[in-house]
């Protein structure tokens, strides 16, 4: 087994699609994904509007779990239709479980 196979990544994004913060979460995800990393990435704040980034939207199609903050959507005016079961529109308590329940956990600001 490898050494990191198994093992779960938290990541928090809060900044929006024009930042470069977006493809750095890209990008660590997917070499995450290589090693056979979970990984749960959780949109705040600004980070919402990266939900409408095609970047970013990829990634749920390789397996990585997104939590998207409802409030935040609510307050960017950013929809929250025709995301079906690959987006999960949640509070803090979700991300608050991400924290606790990964291996090592990274805030994108």
């Amino acid at each position: 087994m490898a050494p990191l196979e198994g093992k779960k990544l938290g990541l928090l994004l809060s900044t929006p699609p024009s930042h470069p913060n977006a493809e750095t979460v890209s990008q660590l995800s997917k070499t995450a994904q290589q090693a056979k990393v979970q990984v749960y990435l959780y949109l705040i704040d600004e980070g919402v509007k990266n939900l409408e980034n095609p970047i970013i939207r990829e990634l749920t199609h390789s397996g990585v779990k997104l939590s998207v903050c409802a409030y935040g959507c609510q307050q960017h005016k950013v929809s929250t239709e025709g995301y079906g079961q690959d987006v999960t529109f949640c509070g803090l308590v979700v991300l608050s479980q991400i924290v606790s329940g990964c291996d090592q956990f990274i805030a994108f600001n």
